[in-house]
């Protein structure tokens, strides 16, 4: 079993001959960097005092910083020509990071206490230049040329603040000043994205690296065969299942679209369903991964600082949304497979699930453990390496002579997820310093509530647009983050719910990843389906549109957030489940316990079920009439009509 999980560890963007890959060349490197940054994070998350030594929270992160970057400039190239080869300059780049980063974890104290964030010494700002310098070659590398140029737009700011027209005027500071806020200051390249990730998320890094490389990602894709393979359309619910199940703990929509759709492109397009539609489904299902509880990403632990509450809260927050989001894709790839007449996979292709859950039950029981000391006994920073441990335990203990293959598989593959992190997050650490500084953040809310004319419904919009325009040339959690700061005031000035309005711009966020232009889960997979991307992502766009009503609907009902009364949550539960039943009969022309819907049906369907997505009493009655009408109409119809349904 454990040699043949280890075939799931190939990276997206790696070479597939292993012997060609820089991560290959370099995991003698890679290897006991990660180990000494796990070795830090645990001797900070455990107070274990290794050697009586407890490192200062700043100097860790600088430690830290050093650390992935070094394993950044060593695994991902600084071309495309330097893809199978590590050149002497990046292992150059790779030493001056380590160097940079233990030099200023060193003199972490002497940053705060001599207040060297504002004005610091010769050689601390020369070294600091060069480790902004090293920062934004790493942002450039794992973010792109995008992120890259908003980041250096915003990195520079200060500098020229104050001959900025209107609400962008803010503080303005020189050069000097502006480096050492960034390099040395508490709210920019060490601000709240990179302490999140080093107190919070490196231990769910390594818990998602054990379970891939323990052959977790082939235990849920055969569960889900197991489960749902024999349902007609079947190969379409496995890959909603499966990649929603890997994905809520890896996190990442690109490489869930690889890793999983791989195997369920294929399959749903030998069921019956176009390529477009295959890959839009996959596309679909994987971006729904970083909105799925426990894991949700980096972005999720970053909101629950940024709100300074609990990460249950936002687990249990986000929980009810990502299950009808799911549920939405299952009624319309099912309503697909019954207006087409499509079977389920066969029989013999189809694992039991019997033996499936006595193979994998590590994986199962590993999630299970860890969403347990997650809710009910709020481990955040420790339940993950508990629950990493153990699957890795167990995989050792039944194939002994793989313990060091596996350990060194876990470690290599968490250290190239850490350094992606770090690269993105530590350059984004930019915006949301410049912001902090200059003032600028809180005028662009305030310009924001006072544009929208005190019209709620206006300033939603506003929002929604502004985060879907940002999250095409962000990641998720870097749209969260630069939106977090100017956005959130804004909508909480409102009125509305906290959690409600951080997830509202966290799920606008994510949009992108399966809306054209840019579409970049479509685009993926329509790669594998070998469909066009236009029309893949055009085809996602429809499949997820729930996720394009779902935070208006939140953002103005709390209640499906679970924050409320249970009345209150009992009747949102109730109406939102028949409003995506309804909604998606819309979309697919098929209505459950009824049968095909012609056009003019399919109109008053879509009217009924976004009637009851209105949080308001009036609407849910006429909502409810609605769907009885179109029920009603429907099996009239049906029965009418000549042939078979």
């Amino acid at each position: 079993m454990a040699d043949a999980a280890l075939t799931d560890t190939v990276l997206p963007g790696e070479d597939l001959r292993p012997e060609t890959s820089r991560l290959h060349q370099t995991r003698f490197v890679v290897f006991p960097l990660t180990a000494l940054a796990l070795l830090l994070v645990a001797n900070q998350v455990f107070l274990l005092r290794i050697g009586g030594f407890q490192m200062p929270s700043t100097g860790l992160y600088y430690a830290l910083i050093g650390i992935f970057f070094a394993i950044l400039f060593l695994t991902f190239p600084m071309r495309k020509a330097d893809e199978t080869r590590v050149p002497l300059h990046d292992w150059i780049f790779a030493a001056l990071a380590l160097g940079g980063g233990g030099y200023f974890a060193s003199i972490a104290g002497d940053i705060i206490n001599r207040g060297w964030d504002y004005s610091a010494p010769i050689l601390p700002t020369l070294l600091a230049l060069a480790l902004f310098l090293l920062v934004l070659e790493g942002l450039r590398r794992t973010g792109g040329t995008v992120l890259f140029c908003i980041c250096l737009a915003f990195a520079v700011f200060p500098i020229f603040a104050d001959h900025m027209p209107g609400l962008l005027w803010g503080s303005q500071y020189t050069p000097r000043e502006t480096l050492s806020a960034h390099v040395m200051g508490s709210g920019a390249i060490v601000g709240v994205p990179v302490q999140v990730v080093s107190e919070l998320v490196i231990g769910y890094l390594l818990f998602g690296a054990a379970l891939t490389v323990t052959g977790g990602g082939r235990f849920f894709m055969d569960f889900a065969s197991a489960l749902m393979g024999r349902a007609r359309g079947g190969p379409a619910k496995v890959s909603i299942i499966s990649s929603g199940l890997f994905g809520s703990l890896s996190g990442s929509v690109v490489s869930n679209v690889i890793s999983t759709g791989a195997f369920t492109i294929p399959t749903m397009k030998r069921c019956g369903y176009p390529a477009s539609y295959a890959g839009a489904v996959e596309a679909c299902a994987s971006t729904g991964g970083s909105i799925m509880p426990p894991v949700m990403g980096a972005a999720g632990f970053i909101m629950a600082s940024f709100l300074n509450v609990p990460y249950a809260t936002v687990v249990s927050a986000a929980i009810l949304p990502a299950v009808l989001f799911y549920a939405a894709l299952l009624m319309q790839v099912d309503a697909y497979a019954a207006r087409n007449g499509l079977s389920g996979m066969d029989e013999a292709d189809l694992p039991r699930l019997g033996p499936t859950l006595r193979e994998g039950w590590p994986h199962l029981a590993g999630v299970l453990s860890l969403v347990g000391l997650i809710l009910f006994f709020h481990m955040e920073r420790s339940a993950p390496f508990f629950a990493a441990g153990f699957m890795l335990a167990i995989a050792i203990l039944r194939a002994p002579r793989a313990a060091w293959s596996v350990i060194r598989e876990t470690l290599v593959e968490t250290g190239r997820s850490g350094a992606y992190l770090y690269g993105i997050l530590a350059g984004i650490g930019l915006i949301v310093g410049s912001l902090s500084i200059t003032g600028v953040g809180s005028s662009v809310s305030r310009e924001l509530v006072f544009a929208a004319g005190d019209n709620l419904y206006l300033l939603l919009v506003f929002g929604a647009l502004t985060s879907f325009v940002l999250g095409m040339g962000m990641t998720a959690s870097a749209c969260y983050i630069f939106l977090a700061i100017i956005l959130g005031p804004a909508l909480t000035s409102q009125g509305l719910d906290t959690v409600a309005s951080h997830l509202f711009i966290l799920y606008w966020g994510m949009l992108s990843y399966i809306t054209p232009p840019v579409a970049l889960a479509a685009v993926v997979a329509a790669g594998i389906a070998g469909s066009g991307g236009l029309q893949t992502g055009l085809r996602a766009m429809r499949l997820g549109s729930v996720l394009f009503i779902l935070p208006f609907a939140f953002v103005l009902n709390p209640a499906l957030i679970l924050r409320g009364d249970l009345p209150q949550v009992i009747q949102a539960v109730c109406t939102a489940g028949l409003a995506i039943w309804y909604i998606s009969a819309a979309f697919e022309g098929w209505l459950h316990f009824a049968g095909r819907l012609p056009m003019w049906l399919r109109g008053l369907a879509m009217v009924a079920g976004l009637a009851l997505l209105i949080p308001e009493g009036h609407s849910d009655i006429a909502g409810l009439a609605l769907a009885a009408l179109v029920m009603a109409l429907a099996r009239l119809t049906v029965r009418r009509t000549p042939g078979p349904a």
